[in-house]
């Protein structure tokens, strides 16, 4: 699972998000225990984990979900939530958080 690109896009986001280094301090690192699942094929797939990070103020769980579709990782949810905290960060950039559109394919 650590070697899917979603966990790895996430996990960079999370390292470099200024509100997650100021929650957790630096270095952030991730934990052994990723649990959830991934799958691909081709140039299709879905990743749904959730991962264990840590900094030296606390601990909190890296929310990835993922569909990789025509070879490219799109973000459904991609959040930190902070232990012992109500915190929740969203990782998401603003053009993620729109709406998609549907788009019309002709048979």
């Amino acid at each position: 699972m650590k070697s899917c690109d979603a966990y790895k896009e996430g996990l960079a986001r999370a390292k470099e998000c200024p509100a997650v280094q100021a929650a957790l301090g630096t270095p952030i690192k991730d934990g052994f225990f990723v649990t959830g699942n991934v799958s691909t094929g081709g140039t299709s797939g879905k990743a749904d984990l959730a991962v264990p990070i840590s900094g030296p103020k606390g601990k909190a769980t890296l929310c990835v979900v993922a569909s990789k579709s025509a070879g490219q990782w799109s973000f459904s949810t991609l959040a930190v939530e902070v232990k012992g905290s109500s915190e929740n960060i969203s990782l998401l950039e603003e053009k993620e958080k729109e709406p998609r559109q549907n788009v019309e394919r002709a048979p």
